[in-house]
Parts: structure tokens; C-alpha cells; sequence
């Protein structure tokens, strides 16, 4: 028997990769998909707040925490595949998904494209819409890549190196400087990519927890997950961003019990 407090670390191989997760508790199935360049850390005050009444499932995404990077770069749909493998190889049925930013994204392409079967589903300050753009976004990335297309050709010296770094530097975000080039390519796929057409196929109960400041996943976002997806309601936090969870995480326990009430132990 799993004792509470004491949650135990596992690593899998799925399509020969490690992948590493914790579980504790008992119970229904609950399953924590966290966000971009982060890791199961980031999800568990959520687990410490149902590890008393459900079975969760804290997992290190392929790329991030304990588990290996990807050989190549990943879509969405490849994202999707991933969480239907490690559900397939644990064998876990009906489970409840949380996901926060990319882990909403991925459970809202698993479960709109029909391959992964949740009993409910949470999305916190989900990623997934495509975002729009303003025309100082475009001038940053066309900028951007056409510095990168210059440098290539050049001779690959220090200098050229050192000014790409640079390049890099000045126009990416924060989180694509901080990847692994895999990485980098992966959220050039996936920002690109929209999941709003799978929304309307998400047929479980879904509880949307948002930030009211969110300004990456910005709570439009949700207006539209909420609108789209047959059987949802949306939570909101005032002066919060897109980490609104874990700036409420009291309140946010509490709103997850209540919504999983009939699932618990």
C-alpha cells in the first residue's frame, strides 16, 4: 500500500525513452501533465492536495525534469501519442487529466483526436489556441530568421557563433533561449499548431482554471475552451497570471476536490 507523503519514483521506457513519474495515494486515476520547461515539481502542491482521496500519477513529460529529450522534433499530435503510451503502459483506465499551459494542450489533442478516454478533465491556464500575432511579432521572427539564414552563409568560426547567440538572444523568448535545439524546434511546431478543431470532441466533464492576468495562454483562451467544449466551466483568478494554481493553491485544492467529489476514495 502507497502511504500519503511518501510518493514513489518510477522510470518507464516508452519508445525507448525514459520517462520518469511519481505516483502516491489511492484510488481513481489521476494523471499531472505540467507545462513548458518545467517538471512534475511544478505540479505538486496539485498532488499534495489529492494524493488523500485518488491515485496520482505526477510525470515527468518526454524533454523535461528526469526524462530523456525526444530524438527529433515534436508536433502535437506527437505529444498526444505520448500520453496515450504512458497511460497504455501503466494501464491506467479512465483516468482524470489536470494539465497546466502544454500538459492542457496535449490532453486537449489526446482527447479531441479520440485516442485517450478520461473520466473528467482539468485545464489550467491551458495552452493549445493558436496565438494571434501583432505585426511587432512578425517583424521579430522575420527579422530573426532572416539573421539566422545570413549567418548560415558564413564559415562556421567563433565569431559567427558567437553571433548567432546573439541573434538568439535578442529576439527569441525566454523559454526558447533556455531549450535544447530539439526543444526549440518542438515550440516552433507547436505554437504554430491550433487544437480548437479537437474541442468540441472532449465530451468528459471539464473544469477550466484560469488567471485573469494570464498574459501567455490569456484568459480569451479559456472564454473559447469554455464555449467550445460541450460540458465546461470556467474558474477564474483576479491578479493572478499564468501560474494562477500555484498563486491559489489553497483555493485551488479546495475547487479540485469539489469538482472530483464523486470520484474520491
Amino acid at each position: 500500500m502507497l502511504k500519503v507523503g511518501e510518493p514513489t519514483k518510477v522510470e518507464i521506457l516508452i519508445n525507448d525513452k525514459k520517462i520518469h513519474y511519481e505516483v502516491e495515494g489511492e484510488g481513481q486515476p489521476v494523471v499531472l501533465l505540467h507545462g513548458w520547461l518545467a517538471s512534475l515539481k511544478t505540479m505538486q502542491p496539485i498532488a499534495n492536495g489529492l494524493r488523500q482521496k485518488f491515485k496520482v500519477y505526477n510525470v515527468d513529460i518526454i524533454g523535461f525534469g528526469e526524462s530523456d529529450l525526444p530524438d527529433t522534433p515534436m508536433n502535437t499530435d506527437a505529444y498526444g501519442d505520448f500520453l496515450k503510451a504512458f497511460l497504455e503502459v501503466l494501464k491506467i483506465e479512465k483516468p482524470v487529466l489536470i494539465g497546466h499551459s502544454n500538459g492542457g494542450r496535449m490532453i486537449i489533442n489526446a482527447v479531441g483526436r479520440g485516442i485517450v478516454n478520461p473520466q473528467k478533465v482539468i485545464l489550467i491556464d491551458s495552452a493549445g489556441l493558436k496565438p494571434k500575432r501583432k505585426l511587432s511579432y512578425y517583424i521579430k521572427v522575420y527579422s530573426f530568421k532572416l539573421g539566422k539564414n545570413v549567418l548560415k552563409l558564413l564559415p562556421n568560426t567563433k565569431k559567427v557563433e558567437q553571433a548567432r547567440e546573439r541573434l538568439l538572444r535578442k529576439f527569441s523568448s525566454e523559454d526558447y533561449k533556455n531549450s535544447p535545439e530539439v526543444l526549440r524546434r518542438t515550440m516552433s511546431i507547436i505554437l504554430n499548431e491550433d487544437q480548437r478543431d479537437k474541442l468540441p470532441n472532449i465530451k468528459a466533464p471539464t473544469l477550466l482554471i484560469w488567471g485573469e492576468n494570464d498574459t501567455a495562454t490569456p484568459l480569451s483562451d479559456a472564454k473559447i475552451m469554455e464555449k467550445l467544449i460541450p460540458d465546461a466551466g470556467l474558474v477564474t483568478y483576479k491578479n493572478s497570471g499564468h501560474f494562477s494554481y500555484l498563486e491559489n493553491i489553497q483555493n485551488c485544492n479546495i475547487v479540485l476536490n469539489e469538482f472530483l467529489k464523486n470520484e474520491a476514495k
